[in-house]
């Protein structure tokens, strides 16, 4: 098959204009209108509005390209990869199909049509706004209230329609791939491999289906293919005679990371037709087993992902669309995004159901990183008018991206919505009784029938949460997957999370301002720089959240007298609440074995629950992440922490004053070390000490005893604990028994130091939450807002200049 990408020369146009302009092909109507001038960053201030009303018109964009027919090519395809989304597409002035659905692959047969010399292509595209206003006069069906009317009722990213976090910015585009396929004789339609693993070999399994002109069908009828299997070490194996099975000894086993090895195999399929190569599919896949185990045990059913028989805490967050302008997405941001991931542990990500399915490179990368994805379907949060016409587009749009997803290493499992088992359970969004029928066909038949035929060895799961389907109990806190968020949404405290021992924690979450420096970004005038300013409060889209924030803050920290002082006490807030749940969910392993926090990552700059913003600025939860995601991980459960009993004429408190230290080894090593604690000052003197030495095995969990402290001024002393190998601290923290905001710390008097590429900190006392930032706050370090004794610490400089170095502490919030 001979492959041309039709990239260059496009222009566009508003509908019915006659000036033309220059285009992106892959891009968007946003990314092009802003190149060219014609509107302003829709990002800044509230120019979002500005934008949105840009969607009410129709745009089409146009090429020429030289070329007739390809030289031997029985048949010529014109495949669009990406439209966004009601199209129409015209080849030299022809009418030669339509669109309707961004998440599928497009093909339109265009045999005979292209002329000798040149050719113009054209598509239309028509106003995504317009096409849902007049689908909801006809259906009121309904979703999410963030979004805009009418959502449901088109297959384009739900979120470009608004959401809690998220702009109405339904940008418009050609923004993936566009390509003339010429046919010689048949092509490879797909290639679908299985595995059988055995203790010392596996033994791939090949289903290779074939498309002739005018019919289709697996490899014969004149058709025959050749395999190629290379090894990571680039020892490359021929099978001819169109092997359906190869045996693979000795094989090099792809493990998540933090397991293992992401070894990778590259196969290659070669279709001959009378002798001669005709077509080539090749694509890079993992050796391994992955499902889901469901076990009934003392709890309830477990639920964790086994990847080779060994079963995985899975450490994570949840993933959205990187921007609301797909115009400037690329591979190299992704792979940023995602070897921050890397960085701070990770070995699982979830990719949300209101978003759009991610590119091929995505996975390609997650491939690499040993990153466990977790693929939702894209339905979040609504219900659907299951009519035959929308039966039929989103049956294809799933066989599209299952054929296109299931040969990567990394895929975990497929499920099949966000949040809509449970919502339509409680009757959210439902106004009629089809509504619950339709929901039933969709996702606990149509899509398991369609997995069954294409993908039957990837694990599926109904809904996200769930409890196996059927609308039994989809938010259990024993059996499946759970969305937890009494902390935040429900105002409950951070010690909330210590009642519950959830399976698998797939969504949780606390929100956050991002940096300065992002701000900026959005804001040209320093009224803008308060919480409850009307630009703060357009980039905020969750409800009430600023005065949510400000209340967790006034029961945690002292108030504090300034803008940039707020934005580091938000940081730490967020960071200390999604810690306090994972460092005891990890405690817990074995009964709980999963923590996939919301949420990664932001598609424009706004304040939300993320630990990486916008711009690409990790907040401080994306360093605490680090540190609770660690393989090897000391925690502390602090017991009996200050609390406010009775009456309201006077202040009466209890404390237990003990913590409870615990050691996880997420690790397929055994491992072993010393455990350190002391009980010290305000200024770090040593009260009280201890020391033990312990064992652990692979993939566990252990506690040590409890230390009970007595007679001890609560808010001058705290303790601080650490794991060490070998002399090297693996894992450290502190703990305080009082609230922060009523600790009586003494003035570290801080100061940074730069030597190479590292950062010296000196402290003269105990400082808690220690900040470091450059003057432009896009430092990536080793660590950062960590807690410190009395002393000097260094921290190695990963990204970013080593200028205009500053930093603070909790002492500085005031």
């Amino acid at each position: 098959m001979t492959e041309k990408c039709i990239d260059s020369g496009w222009s566009f146009r508003r509908v019915g204009e006659a000036c033309w302009y220059p285009a992106k092909v892959p891009g968007s109507v946003y990314t092009d209108m802003m190149a060219s001038g014609l509107m302003e960053d829709p990002f800044c201030k509230d120019n979002e509005e500005k934008a949105l009303s840009l969607m009410e018109d129709d745009y089409e964009y146009e090429t020429h390209f030289q070329g007739g027919e390809i030289p031997g090519c029985e048949q010529l395809l014109l495949r669009f990869e990406g439209l966004d989304t009601i199209a129409d597409i015209y080849l030299n002035d022809e009418r030669i199909g339509s669109a309707e659905n961004m998440h599928r692959i497009w093909e339109y047969d265009v045999t005979g049509k292209l002329r000798a010399s040149e050719n113009t292509l054209r598509v239309v595209l028509y106003s995504p706004t317009e096409y849902i206003r007049k689908a909801f006069e006809e259906s009121r069906t309904y979703g999410s209230e963030d979004a805009m009317d009418g959502f449901v009722h088109i297959r384009k990213a739900h979120c470009m329609f608004g959401w809690d976090w998220g702009a109405h910015l339904p940008d418009a585009g050609i923004f993936r791939p566009v390509r003339l396929l010429g046919i010689k004789k048949g092509r490879i339609e797909s290639v679908y491999i299985t595995q059988e693993h055995k203790q010392e070999s596996v033994a791939l399994n090949l289903q290779v289906k074939v498309q002739a002109p005018g019919q289709e069908g697996s490899a014969g009828g004149g058709f025959s293919y050749e395999a190629e299997v290379t090894d990571p070490e680039g020892k490359t194996s021929v099978y001819s005679l169109s092997p359906e099975k190869i045996v693979i000894d000795a094989p090099m086993l792809w493990w998540p990371n933090g397991y293992g090895k992401q070894y990778l195999y590259t196969v290659k399929v070669l279709l001959k037709a009378g002798g001669e190569i005709v077509d080539v599919w090749e694509r890079r896949i993992g050796l391994r087993t992955m499902t889901v185990r469901r076990r009934k045990d003392e709890w309830g059913e477990s639920f964790a992902h086994e990847v080779n028989g060994v079963t995985v805490f899975a450490m994570g967050a949840d993933y959205i669309p990187e921007d609301h302008l797909l115009g400037r997405t690329s591979r190299e941001r992704t792979r940023r995004l995602l070897q921050d991931c890397r960085e701070a542990h990770f070995n699982a990500i979830r990719v949300w159901g209101g978003g759009l399915y991610p590119e091929d490179y995505f996975f390609d990368i997650c491939d690499e990183m040993g990153l466990i994805v977790w693929q939702d379907f894209m339905f979040a949060c609504a219900v659907y008018d299951l009519t035959p016409q929308f039966a039929a587009n989103i049956r294809q749009e799933f066989i599209d991206n299952i054929v296109r997803i299931r040969h990567h290493a990394c895929l975990g499992l497929w499920c099949g919505n966000n949040e809509m088992e449970q919502f339509v359970k409680e009757g959210n969004w439902v106004t009629k009784p089809s509504e619950v029928r339709d929901y039933i066909i969709m996702y606990e038949h149509m899509i398991p029938e369609l997995l069954r035929e294409y993908d039957p060895q990837t694990f599926y799961w109904p809904a996200s949460p769930s409890s196996g389907g059927s609308f039994d109990a989809p938010n259990d806190p024993d059996r499946g997957d759970v969305h937890y968020w009494e902390v935040w949404h429900g105002n409950k405290p951070f010690t909330e999370y210590r009642k519950y021992f959830f399976r698998y924690a797939s969504e949780f979450g606390f929100q956050s301002f991002p940096c300065r420096k992002t701000i900026e970004t959005f804001t040209d005038d320093e009224r803008d720089y308060n919480p409850f300013s009307y630009i703060m409060e357009k980039h905020q889209r969750n409800y009430g959240a600023n005065g949510k924030i400000m209340n967790y803050m006034q029961q945690t920290f002292c108030y504090p007298t300034d803008f940039d002082t707020f934005l580091y006490a938000s940081q730490l807030l967020q960071a200390e609440a999604i810690r306090y749940g994972v460092e005891h969910f990890r405690r817990n392993r074995g009964r709980c074995m999963g923590a996939i926090y919301w949420q990664l990552n932001d598609c424009w700059p706004v304040i939300s629950w993320s630990s990486i913003d916008y711009t690409g600025r990790w907040k401080a939860l994306h360093y605490y992440a680090k540190r609770f995601f660690a393989p090897v991980m000391i925690s502390c459960q602090e017991e009996g922490m200050m609390s406010q009993v009775a009456d309201m004429n006077r202040e009466h408190f209890e404390f237990e004053k003990s913590i409870h230290l615990n050691v996880t080894n997420e690790t397929m090593e055994p491992q072993s070390g010393t455990v350190f604690w002391e009980l010290r000052t305000a200024d770090s003197d040593i009260i009280k000490a201890g020391q033990e030495f312990i064992q652990l095995e692979p993939c566990s969990s252990k506690w040590l005893g409890k230390k009970c402290f007595d007679d001890i001024d609560i808010f001058s002393t705290y303790v601080s604990y650490r794991f060490e190998q070998d002399g090297n601290t693996v894992s450290e923290g502190s703990v305080i028994f009082s609230y922060p905001k009523y600790f009586r710390y003494e003035d570290p008097c801080l100061t940074f130091e730069t030597e190479g590429d590292e950062i010296i900190i000196t402290s003269k006392a105990y400082a808690k939450s220690v900040e470091i930032q450059n003057s432009q706050e896009d430092l990536v370090l080793e660590d950062n807002y960590f807690d410190m004794n009395r002393g000097q610490r260094r921290v190695r400089i990963l990204r970013g200049k080593a200028e205009g170095v500053r930093g603070r502490s909790v002492f500085d919030i005031k």
